[in-house]
């Protein structure tokens, strides 16, 4: 019950977030990171104190970089089948999942741009 050929979704989507496709024999899974639990773990990494949000191509870029962790944890979860994953196939990786799974995030590709100051709070 091991899924094989991981890789990234970087085709246009309607999620916010990063998507993984993978393979169970001839059957396609979908595994799914929400922008916030990419946000809240590269946050973790950073210790920056400033929360500022990944966009699509910071987040897809870091789980190609980091997709060998992401597959050990998308495929524990998986195993864990359906008692614990109440919408498989589909597996919805949460923070508490990368926090349980003792995975660390590589950030060294990661490029924060300045946000315009529209963007920026004001106090």
């Amino acid at each position: 019950m091991t899924l094989t050929k991981f890789r990234i979704d970087a085709g246009p989507h309607a999620m916010d977030g990063l998507r993984l496709l993978a393979q169970e024999d001839t059957r396609e899974v979908e595994a799914f990171v929400s922008r916030k639990v990419m946000d809240v773990w590269a946050e973790s990494v950073e210790h920056s104190g400033g929360r500022q949000s990944l966009f699509r191509r910071q987040y897809n870029a870091l789980g190609q970089l980091n997709l060998a962790a992401l597959q050990r944890i998308v495929n524990a979860k998986y195993q864990r089948g359906v008692a614990f994953n109440r919408q498989h196939p589909f597996v919805e990786v949460l923070f508490s999942d990368i926090a349980a799974s003792g995975e660390s995030l590589n950030l060294s590709e990661l490029v924060r741009e300045p946000l315009p100051p529209a963007f920026h709070r004001l106090s």
